[in-house]
């Protein structure tokens, strides 16, 4: 009963807070907002992201956004080493092999112990684990906490590594971050991989995989810095999150 007044009490601080934006025009009521783009990736030389495109899902409930993103990963990474089952992978699919830290449970209607959704470095776990369970090679896993490190290198870093995505196609970004920062939404942790960036104008593409976003979109590289690295509201600490970040898979 405490838990379920305590996630009204943030909704309803969350729907004061975005009601604010829109009358003041701040955040994303202001200037550099999402930019839709189309849903489908063009012809390039980069089989990674053409596959994250393809293989793009929407989440099954509003706590699920993991599921979504680390089910997309997984299948591009199938195709890539040539063994993507027919029909591929489902996010129930995932679920029932992939236990860790009560992955399944968290997707419950009462989530596990009141706790629903990932915090970042769950998420880091699961992707680790997943790779693994299907018996996906990789370099090395990474999950890169906003705040742990000083700014200037973790924009550096972050950037240098959305590049090597874009032109190499070694490694994959999956993002946790503020959804109101990225989009006229509520300030509430999401997840959702990179699909993209574009050298010449700095703007990262995100699949989004909340089912009211029907296409992908992109944003700037500053705001989606500051999407990843914005604390939570104070309330989700007691959910297990903190503030955002990115998992980042190298692959072999």
């Amino acid at each position: 009963m405490k838990i379920l007044i305590l996630k009204y009490l943030v909704r309803s601080v969350l729907i004061l807070r975005y009601h604010f934006h829109k009358l003041t025009r701040t955040g994303t009521f202001g200037s550099d907002g999402a930019i839709p783009m189309e849903a489908c990736c063009k012809k390039t030389d980069n089989p990674i992201k053409e596959g994250l495109f393809r293989h793009h899902v929407k989440q099954f409930h509003e706590s699920s956004c993991s599921v979504a993103s680390v089910v997309c990963v997984v299948n591009t990474l199938l195709e890539r080493n040539g063994s993507l089952p027919d029909p591929p992978l489902t996010q129930q699919d995932i679920l029932e092999r992939v236990r860790t830290a009560h992955w399944k449970e968290r997707m419950g209607p009462n989530g596990y112990r009141g706790k629903r959704g990932l915090p970042l470095d769950i998420l880091g776990n699961i992707t680790r684990s997943a790779l693994e369970t299907y018996r996906i090679p990789y370099a090395s896993i990474e999950t890169v906490g906003a705040g742990s490190e000083n700014s200037k290198h973790f924009e550096k870093t972050l950037r240098k590594r959305l590049e090597e995505f874009e032109t190499l196609g070694n490694s994959i970004i999956i993002a946790h971050f503020d959804q109101g920062s990225f989009l006229r939404e509520l300030n509430i942790p999401h997840i959702s991989p990179v699909g993209g960036f574009d050298l010449q104008t700095g703007r990262v593409t995100l699949l989004d995989v909340d089912p009211s976003q029907i296409e992908p979109y992109e944003i700037s590289f500053a705001r989606f810095c500051k999407g990843i690295s914005t604390h939570y509201y104070h309330m989700f600490r007691l959910f297990g999150y903190g503030r955002g970040g990115y998992i980042h898979i190298r692959l072999q």
